[in-house]
């Protein structure tokens, strides 16, 4: 097994984090990680979220699974998350291993919360001066995320520079490696380079237990690296935010005039329209033209090459990456 100070810390067996995806990490993908060993992650960036609808999440994922898991906030103007941080921090730390938050700049009073609770905190951050600030204000373990990385994109260098980069700044705290990892190759790479762990998306929007629609899923299985589009395409209802999104979507939706594009089911039961160039994600509940919904990608998208239970996917990557660390020892 590969034992690093992140599974260490957080109680997992093997180094990879399912990343906080909204929709598409639903409880049962959370609890599917878990469950293979690895580390889910529960993704709250969703319309009709509330106290009541977290706690029947928070309850769902625990139902599936004992073993330890996390919760993602992704902290941006008027998120509800960032409008009420205590009650819904307070709500993911009582039940959640590790609260994450992402988008924001590293905030101390975010990790008193969850110290408060008992649970751990991780910021996931795009250069070295947010890690370094992650470091001061006390959180616990850091995901540092290149730009090769699929949906919202904080940093603007690659993957292997700013891991190195993040790892000398910060030396102390276990650090992931996130963005365009969607093998044990890849995978392998990140540990040699000296993190405790990988941050894996791509390729577990395409497993069986992710909340995403199959219009969203065949187009990650047809898709090429060179499909997957740095852009600011998808800016409605978050601006000037640059993403990674397949290629395919972005001329879907310059080639239509419909607005709004189609519907989504909030998880309060509301019905929500998709405005045209929508940050939203192409849930199962999505109906319309979901093809020219934000079907975001990493640069991993090559690995997708059909849909996976989560456990096949967390074998497959560790049973390649430990073979390929062998090798090189």
């Amino acid at each position: 097994m590969l034992t690093t100070r992140f599974t260490k810390l957080v109680g997992c067996t093997v180094p990879i984090q399912q990343a906080g995806m909204g929709a598409a990490s639903p409880p049962e993908l959370a609890a599917g990680v878990s469950e293979a060993g690895g580390f889910g992650m529960l993704g709250t960036a969703r319309g009709g979220l509330n106290p009541s609808t977290l706690a029947a999440l928070l309850d769902r994922t625990r139902e599936l699974t004992s073993r330890p898991f996390g919760v993602n906030f992704i902290i941006r103007p008027g998120s509800v998350a960032a409008q009420s941080p205590r009650e819904f921090v307070e709500q993911a730390a009582k039940v959640g291993r590790v609260v994450e938050f992402f988008y924001a700049d590293p905030s101390d009073e975010f990790v008193r919360i969850v110290h408060d609770q008992g649970a751990l905190v991780s910021w996931q951050v795009g250069s070295h001066e947010e890690a370094v600030k992650a470091a001061d204000v006390g959180c616990d373990m850091i995901v540092a995320q290149g730009m090769e990385a699929g949906g919202h994109v904080r940093g603007t260098i690659g993957l292997l520079n700013l891991l190195c980069e993040v790892l000398d700044a910060v030396p102390g705290i276990p650090v992931l490696a996130g963005g365009g990892i969607g093998t044990g190759r890849a995978m392998a790479a990140a540990l040699a380079t000296g993190a405790d762990g990988v941050r894996v998306g791509t390729r577990f929007v395409a497993s069986a237990e992710a909340g995403v629609h199959p219009t969203y899923t065949d187009a990650l299985i047809a898709a090429s690296a060179e499909d997957s589009v740095y852009t600011r395409t998808f800016h409605v209802g978050w601006p000037e935010a640059p993403h990674r999104v397949l290629r395919c979507a972005i001329e879907a939706a310059q080639a239509l005039q419909d607005d709004p594009v189609g519907t989504v089911i909030n998880i309060d039961g509301t019905q929500a329209g998709v405005p045209r160039f929508a940050a939203t994600v192409a849930d199962r509940t999505a109906t319309g033209y979901v093809g020219a919904m934000a079907l975001y990608a990493g640069q991993s998208v090559g690995a997708v090459k059909r849909v996976m239970p989560a456990r096949d996917i967390v074998r497959e990557l560790v049973e390649e990456a430990e073979q390929l660390l062998r090798r090189s020892h």
